[in-house]
Parts: structure tokens; C-alpha cells; sequence
């Protein structure tokens, strides 16, 4: 979603590997060891994958709470030093883009269902 794609290319290569093993094993339905479900999402089936690399953090956030999909909602660098909480305004991107993956999601069910008839 948006422009979480060309942000993971920016990541450094071993961070790339890492997040796309992550993200591969969320589409054969499995889950990367690092990951964990983002605060604040209730049962959305939010995950966050973390990877620290030459002193620097790295995060990718998707969904998998909708059938045969997996969005990734948001790929960034994290820079604030104090604490580990994801800031309030990269918060406010994922929620924007999970409302925006549904929306989606939907459309793109109701054109496979009427392609199949």
C-alpha cells in the first residue's frame, strides 16, 4: 500500500532478506519468528517484523487478516531514540492504509467473484 514497496527497496539488502523471507512466509501462511502483532490493532491480524541493522532499526508492517492477501501497510526506518513504541504519526499511515487495503480487498473479491460467473 502506497508507497511501502519502494520504501522496502530502500532497506539495506540483509534487511530486504529479512523482511522478505518474513513476508513470504505470512503468504504460505506462516509466521517469521520476529514477528509479533502491532499494538493498538486489536484482532486486525497487524504483525510488525523488526530488524536492527548497523546500529539503525528497521520495521515493516502488514496485514493478514484478509482472505487470500497480504498488504504490507508501511516500511520504515525508525529514528527516534526514546523508547520502542512506533511514533504516533507512522501509526496514523498504517491505519490510513489498512481502511485503504480493505477497501481493496473488497473490490478486488467482487471483480474475481463476477469474473467467475
Amino acid at each position: 500500500m502506497g508507497s511501502s514497496r519502494d520504501d522496502l527497496k530502500r532497506f539495506p539488502t540483509d534487511v530486504q532478506d529479512v523482511m522478505g523471507y518474513a513476508l513470504h512466509l505470512a503468504q504460505c501462511g506462516e509466521r517469521h519468528g520476529g514477528a509479533k502483532a502491532l499494538r493498538g490493532f486489536g484482532s486486525a491480524g497487524v504483525v510488525e517484523i523488526v530488524d536492527d541493522y548497523d546500529r539503525a532499526t528497521f520495521r515493516t508492517v502488514y496485514t493478514v487478516s484478509f482472505a487470500d492477501a497480504v498488504y504490507v501497510l508501511h516500511a520504515f526506518q525508525k529514528k527516534s531514540k526514546r523508547g520502542v513504541a512506533t511514533p504516533p504519526r507512522d501509526i496514523e499511515l498504517i491505519k490510513a492504509r489498512l481502511r485503504r487495503a480493505g477497501e481493496h480487498h473488497e473490490r478486488w473479491q467482487r471483480e474475481r467473484d463476477s469474473d467467475a460467473t
